[in-house]
Parts: C-alpha cells; structure tokens; sequence
C-alpha cells in the first residue's frame, strides 16, 4: 500500500527499455498500432511497483474503485521497428477529484527521436456499481506525490508532441 513520506522524493515519470517483438508487427515491421497500447500498459504496470512500492491492485482492494480508461488520444510520430530497443516512459499529467490523464511516450533507444504520445483519460469508479466516486486516502497521497499536475486546459496532444519532440532534440 502506498504511504506518502514528505521526506521522500518521488519520480514523476516511469521509464522502460523495451525490444519491438517480431510477432507485434506487421508485414511492413511496423510495430502494429494496437500493439502500442500494450507496451504501454505493461511498461506502466512494470515500473509503479519499482518506484513507489506499492501494487496498484492493492489500491483497488482497499478502496474498492479502480480507474477505468474513458478516452485514448494517440499520435503516432515515427514507427517503432520490429528488433529496435526503444524507450517507454509514463507519468500522471493531470487529475482531479476522480479522474487522471496519464500521457505515455516512445523514443527511440537514444531518447533522442520521439516515436508515439498516448494520453489516457480515466475515471475513478466503484467495482460494485461502476459509478464514478472521488479518490481518497492513500489514492489522494499517491496522485499528489507523482502527478505532474499540469494546465492541460489549453494543450492539445498536437502540442504535446510539438514541445516533447523539442525536449527531445535539446538533450
């Protein structure tokens, strides 16, 4: 379970190496499009335990809500290529009392060539009723201690690909 510690320092942002699966592409050796979803899932649900010690199921449990994924945003910049290490990263741009935009994106290994942005908007729900519900305790201490809490009332993901791939090229 998560337990916020003000002394500690927490990331903001997850980060993975991942190699493009050969049985993930199509006959061009793209990595297909639906399969970006999955790496990004899964590089997320690699990485939370690793830097804030906690399950994410072990939140559900407890608080008997989970966020459920209401809107997908995705830009694909260049394609991702079958044998090609690349990196993931993830992090909570934005939320509020019961929903998170969480914004993943795919360099190449080098983090110097901006591949895909996803942002995903999610809604805190009841698992009973499947209502929407605002976060609480251990939530609350989660979302502040590793959301970037952004203005996003005038970003678009147009933009965001923009200043991420500028980012990108300054390092």
């Amino acid at each position: 379970m998560f337990e916020y510690n003000p002394e500690k320092h927490y990331p903001k942002e997850t980060e993975s190496r991942v190699v493009i699966r050969f049985q993930d592409c199509d006959p061009l050796q793209h990595l297909n499009n639906a399969k970006y979803f999955d790496y990004f899932f899964n590089a997320r649900e690699d990485q939370v335990p690793k830097l804030y010690g906690m399950e994410v199921i072990d939140l559900i449990r407890k608080y008997k809500a989970a966020w459920v994924v209401y809107n997908h945003n995705i830009s694909y910049v260049k394609p991702a290529m079958v044998g090609e290490w690349v990196r993931i990263m993830s992090r909570i741009i934005w939320h509020n009392h019961n929903t998170i935009l969480v914004e993943y994106y795919m360099t190449d290994d080098s983090k110097t060539q901006l591949k895909t942005v996803l942002w995903s908007t999610m809604r805190y729900v009841t698992l009973a009723e499947g209502k929407s519900t605002d976060h609480q305790g251990a939530v609350v201490d989660f979302l502040k201690a590793t959301s970037l809490d952004m203005d996003i009332s005038n970003i678009s993901i147009k933009d965001r690909v923009k200043q991420l791939s500028q980012e990108l090229k300054k390092v």
